[in-house]
């Protein structure tokens, strides 16, 4: 069982937070960070409803690639909602400021997937484009498409742990989380602090 207040969270808050913020370092799971690459990472979930797998792609010429294909334990780390917060937000000038934030840290095994670049593109630009008016396709590309295709190798990362560290303002004074929710400027920050504070500040939804 997490041992911190900003350790408990769901199986919905990792999906989610990954869903909301895909965009995650990967490296050698030893701790060797030469080759880290910035990846866009999918989320693949189990029967019950957990995360199983990570969908990416990246590209052949990536050291990365070599560095997981002769080990392929990684080290994926994900950077959620983040901000300052200042004492300026609140009516106490004696609180001290402090930073929000969330994360995950993933151990997993990589399995590279030769013949999967199309689908793992498809997936992701899919994910990517969902929402907008006019969402764009693969095969809008034309002939550019397969030269592109196959300078990329898909993978899928086989989790193995997730350590994740919520710090929203669970810690605050009701009175405290209410006023930093009315008048921080960062709303996807303020929603997340929301979601791990259900119920504690009324005086704000009231006010709101």
């Amino acid at each position: 069982m997490p041992g911190s207040l900003f350790e408990h969270y769901s199986d919905a808050d990792v999906v989610d937070l990954i869903h909301d913020y895909p965009l995650a370092w990967v490296s050698a799971g030893d701790g060797d960070a030469r080759h880290a690459s910035l990846l866009p990472l999918l989320v693949e979930q189990d029967g019950d409803r957990r995360v199983a797998r990570l969908l990416g792609h990246m590209a052949r010429s990536n050291p990365l690639y070599a560095t997981l294909t002769a080990n392929p334990r990684a080290l994926i780390l994900f950077q959620g909602p983040q901000g300052y917060v200042s004492p300026g937000l609140v009516s106490d000038r004696s609180w001290v400021p402090t930073w929000n934030f969330a994360q995950l840290r993933i151990e997993a095994e990589v399995r590279f997937e030769p013949e999967g670049g199309d689908a793992a593109l498809a997936a992701l630009v899919e994910a990517m484009e969902a929402g907008r008016p006019e969402p764009w396709h693969v095969e809008e590309s034309g002939a550019r498409y397969r030269g592109m295709e196959r300078a990329i190798i898909a993978f899928r990362a086989e989790v193995r742990v997730v350590r994740g560290r919520f710090k929203l303002g669970q810690d605050e004074r009701p009175e405290i989380l209410a006023e930093i929710l009315r008048n921080h400027p960062d709303p996807a920050l303020t929603a997340w602090m929301r979601r791990f504070n259900p119920g504690r500040c009324p005086s704000e939804a009231s006010a709101a």
